[in-house]
C-alpha cells in the first residue's frame, strides 16, 4: 500500500512538473514573437509627410493578418486610409495621402497579428512621430541613352514642314522611311537635315546605330515604368484633371483620368526641385496656353509620364520631358522646351523643339 501511495505522489509530482514547463514554454513562445524595428522612430520629429511607416517583426508572420485591421495609422481620433503590405518580416502602412505639416500622427500594430506558429504580441504596439513640412525629395527619372535625342519613337516620325528641331531624332526598331518631311540627307550611321540642329538615327541604319538605338528604346521604357510606378504621391486628381491657372510647386502628382490644360500653368520651384506627373489617360493642352517655369526650376527635372495620347494645340508652348506609352502629337506652331519620348509616333506640323 506504502508503495502505490508513494508511486501516486511521484505521478503526480510529474504531470504537475510536465504542465508548469508546458505553461513556461508556452509563456516564451509568446514573448518570442516581438517587434524589432519601427520607422519612423518613437517620437521621432521633422519626418517627411510622404514617409512610408514600416515594422520589423522578429520572425515570419502570417501575412493574412497584417492588414488595415491589425496596422492603423491616425490623427488623434481620426483614422489615416492606406494600404499595407508585408514583406520578408517587415510590414509597411503606405498612407494614401500626404501627411499635414508638423501634425502628430500615431501607429498600431495589434495584438491580432500572428507569425506562422501562431505566436501573437504580448501587447499593441503603439508609437507617435511628428511630421515637418517637407515632402521627401524626389529623385530624377534616369533617362539613360535615352536621353541622347530631343524625339525618340517607335513607330514613325512624321513632319509637316517647316520645323526646327534642336537636338537628335531616334527612330527604332522602324526604318528611315518612317521618317518623313525632313529631307534627309544620308551620311554614314546617320542622317542630317536643314530642320534638325543635331544628327537623325534610324534602325536599318549602319551599325552602330541600330544597336545604339535598341538600348536607347529599352531606357526609355524603363524611365516611363520608373516614372509610372513612383509610390505614394503628395497630390491626387489635382483639379480633377484640369490644371489651367495651376501653380505646381515641385513633388509627385498623380491622376487616374486625363489631364487637360486649358489655360497657362506654372511651374514653381528651385534649380534642384523634381516634378513627376503620373497620367493614367491622355494629356492635352489647348491653342495658345504655356507652362512656364519660375524659381529657377529646370526642364530637365520634370517629367510628365502619360499612358494615353499627349497632345499640344496650336501655338502653345510645354516645358519637361514627356514619356508617352502611346502618341506625341503637336499642332501647327506648338513649341517644347524638353524631349518628347514616345512608344509609338511623334507627329510634328512646323513646331519649334529644344532639348534641355
Amino acid at each position: 500500500m506504502k508503495i502505490k501511495i508513494i508511486f501516486s505522489t511521484i505521478a503526480l509530482a510529474m504531470v504537475v512538473f510536465m504542465s508548469s514547463c508546458s505553461k513556461k514554454d508556452n509563456d516564451k513562445t509568446d514573448e518570442d514573437l516581438t517587434i524589432t524595428l519601427i520607422s519612423p522612430l518613437s517620437n521621432a520629429t521633422d519626418i517627411e509627410r510622404n514617409v512610408e511607416i514600416k515594422a520589423t517583426f522578429s520572425e515570419e508572420m502570417q501575412a493574412s493578418t497584417i492588414n488595415p485591421s491589425t496596422f492603423t495609422l491616425k490623427q488623434g481620433a481620426n483614422l489615416i486610409g492606406g494600404t499595407v503590405h508585408y514583406s520578408g518580416l517587415i510590414a509597411t502602412f503606405n498612407p494614401t495621402n500626404v501627411l499635414s505639416a508638423e501634425t502628430v500622427y500615431t501607429a498600431t500594430i495589434t495584438t491580432g497579428v500572428n507569425g506562422l506558429t501562431g505566436n501573437t504580441l504580448a501587447e499593441d504596439k503603439v508609437w507617435s512621430f511628428t511630421t515637418g513640412v517637407n515632402t521627401s525629395n524626389l529623385a530624377v527619372v534616369d533617362l539613360a541613352t535615352a536621353g541622347h535625342y530631343a524625339i525618340l519613337a517607335k513607330t514613325a516620325i512624321n513632319n509637316n514642314p517647316t520645323s526646327a528641331i534642336t537636338g537628335n531624332l531616334g527612330l527604332s526598331p522602324a526604318a528611315t522611311s518612317y521618317i518623313t518631311g525632313f529631307g534627309l540627307t544620308a551620311e554614314t550611321g546617320n542622317a542630317i537635315s536643314a530642320q534638325v540642329t543635331g544628327k537623325v538615327f534610324a534602325a536599318d541604319m549602319a551599325n552602330p546605330t541600330p544597336g545604339n538605338l535598341t538600348t536607347a528604346v529599352e531606357n526609355m521604357i524603363s524611365a516611363y515604368n520608373d516614372a509610372a510606378g513612383r509610390p505614394t504621391p503628395e497630390f491626387i486628381e489635382l483639379g480633377i484633371g484640369n490644371i489651367g491657372g495651376q501653380t505646381l510647386v515641385p513633388g509627385l502628382y498623380k491622376w487616374t483620368s486625363s489631364v487637360t490644360i486649358p489655360s497657362d500653368v506654372t511651374i514653381s520651384g528651385n534649380e534642384n526641385d523634381v516634378w513627376i506627373f503620373q497620367i493614367a489617360g491622355d494629356l492635352s493642352m489647348s491653342s495658345s496656353a504655356k507652362v512656364i517655369l519660375t524659381g529657377g526650376a529646370q526642364i530637365q527635372n520634370i517629367f510628365w509620364q502619360v499612358a494615353g495620347d499627349a497632345t499640344f494645340g496650336t501655338s502653345s508652348h510645354f516645358e519637361g520631358i514627356i514619356l508617352s506609352m502611346t502618341g506625341i502629337t503637336f499642332q501647327r506652331g506648338a513649341s517644347l522646351k524638353g524631349r518628347a519620348l514616345a512608344q509609338t509616333a511623334v507627329n510634328l506640323d512646323g513646331n519649334v523643339i529644344v532639348q534641355p
